[in-house]
């Protein structure tokens, strides 16, 4: 028994310190996310404007793509602008491409027309509460941070649930242990079926 309680700390204190960060950051951006229309932004919005080298577009006017990103016109949007393209799908209409470049926390876009070779390109920044609040979401923050999310929350299951076991354990001397979690589990069901409709 000894031997089994022990292994339960081991759980609880492990699992507690892989998600003492994470979970400070999922709570702290819980309530800014409660709050957004509360907390005032200014997005920052910059755009740039520019053309095609003459080679280059004379290439893309010889064969006009329909689909995909000729290597020499992605590596030269990644040169004049500061976007990475390797995962992102373009647009194609005729000879007009778009590519839509969502991220935490903003938004781009870039837009290019071979007949003419004009390129705009605009960016919008909404500042570091909305990244933050955009990391809580998983919104455009690519599958290595959905992984991260994933992995989170089990650790987070693991820690509430050795938690729960090491309270049963710890109850019977401190009598306040079943009141409270049952006033954790009843509360939010009140809430829920009470004030929102």
């Amino acid at each position: 028994m000894r031997l089994w309680i022990g292994t339960l700390r081991q759980w609880h204190w492990i699992s507690s310190a892989l998600c003492l960060a994470a979970m400070l950051l999922f709570a702290i951006t819980g309530v800014t996310l409660n709050h957004a229309s509360q907390i005032e932004s200014s997005p920052q919005v910059s755009n740039r404007n520019t053309h095609l080298p003459e080679a280059l577009q004379g290439e893309l006017l010889a064969r006009i793509p329909t689909n995909g990103l000729p290597e020499t016109l992605r590596n030269w949007l990644e040169a004049e602008l500061p976007v990475e393209l390797a995962a992102r799908i373009p647009e194609w209409n005729g000879p007009e491409l778009y590519i839509a470049l969502p991220r935490p926390g903003g938004d781009a876009w870039l837009s290019l027309n071979i007949d003419s070779g004009e390129l705009e390109y605009e960016s919008t920044d909404n500042g570091w509460i909305a990244y933050f609040n955009d990391l809580h979401k998983g919104r455009h923050s690519g599958l290595a941070w959905s992984w991260f999310i994933d992995i989170f929350a089990v650790l987070c299951v693991v820690f509430s649930i050795s938690g729960l076991l090491l309270l049963n354990r710890q109850a019977a001397g401190r009598p306040t242990t079943w009141p409270l979690i049952g006033l954790g589990l009843v509360l939010p069901v009140l809430l829920a079926l009470l004030f929102i409709h």
